[in-house]
């Protein structure tokens, strides 16, 4: 797996929207932050750009990344937003483009499709807060500075409270996932992520109980479930909670786990709130469940 080189003073960051169009505030307060940071940002001549739900058409959204990501003089690729449209640019993401050049991609939800592209190329990737996050709560936000700490080069270690669902171990393995709706639309596709022996973590928004639970069958039967090393649940989000057959969500996921021996974290500060811890997609990590805290901790190489 392949580190992107950590930033530098006066580098450049690119700014766009492969997906749903953007409040052109956010994307400028964005832009502050990352001049703020030292940075020198760069926004795209579609990030602002408005098409239906989309920021613009499929081929100018894909040749706004196509140039990010072939353009020797920016080391850094912001997406604005998630929502939805990022699928379509996927036909034009092979390995070598990625490999060749390879440049931090930050984003969560709907950016999930380019951290599996990144993963499935063998190049890490940043599962992040994005643009909302910088413009309202600054760069001195603490998931803000664990941004920063990231593109710097410098690995965090998540540590969050107990949960009464949790179930106590350790696994290192490689981590991989985030917006389950967009991974499971990308199943049996070769932008599929979801294999056994990683270490999953996954968060969604607006989906009910009984949406995730089929899309945990789905890995319950083509045998991923089973075999993961560890599981991290993020928050989900704008859901019924419980829902009618008195559910909730973590129970759902608990239940649904329960014959594995792996450990599992609920909980986890990683979704759609304001407290969205980076995970670096692809890199080595060490979960540790204990009865008195979860632990994530990151690593630049597999350990022995």
């Amino acid at each position: 797996m392949i580190f992107p080189q950590p930033l530098k003073p006066g580098d450049k960051v690119a700014i766009l929207s492969p997906a749903s169009y953007i409040d052109p505030a956010r994307v400028a307060g964005a832009a502050t932050v990352l001049h703020q940071w030292g940075f020198t940002p760069v926004i795209y001549p579609h990030c602002n750009g408005r098409c239906g739900t989309y920021s613009g058409s499929i081929e100018e959204r894909r040749d706004d990344l196509l140039h990010a990501l072939s353009d020797p003089g920016i080391r850094a690729i912001l997406c604005s937003r998630g929502g939805y449209g990022t699928v379509h640019l996927l036909p034009w993401l092979d390995s070598e483009l990625l490999r060749r050049d390879p440049k931090w991609i930050i984003g969560f939800s709907d950016i999930s499709a380019l951290h599996a592209a990144m993963v499935s190329a063998g190049v890490a990737s940043l599962h992040s807060s994005m643009t909302k996050l910088l413009a309202e709560r600054g760069g001195d936000d603490p998931c803000s500075r664990m941004l920063l700490d990231v593109l710097q080069g410098r690995l965090p270690c998540h540590e969050v409270p107990p949960h009464p669902l949790n179930r106590c171990g350790e696994a290192t393995a490689m981590i991989v996932g985030g917006n389950l709706a967009v991974l499971s639309g990308l199943v049996s596709t070769p932008f599929d992520i979801l294999r056994p022996g990683l270490i999953l973590f996954i968060e969604d928004i607006s989906e009910e109980v009984y949406r995730v639970e089929r899309m945990l069958y789905t890995l319950r039967l083509n045998g991923t479930l089973a075999r993961l090393s560890g599981l991290i649940v993020g928050r989900f989000t704008n859901y019924h909670n419980p829902d009618r057959n008195g559910d909730s969500m973590e129970q759902m996921i608990a239940r649904m786990t329960a014959p594995y021996g792996y450990p599992v974290a609920m909980g986890f500060p990683i979704g759609h709130i304001d407290d969205n811890r980076p995970v670096i997609e692809g890199a080595q990590a060490t979960l540790t469940v204990t009865p008195a805290s979860s632990t994530l901790q990151f690593h630049h190489k597999a350990l022995d």
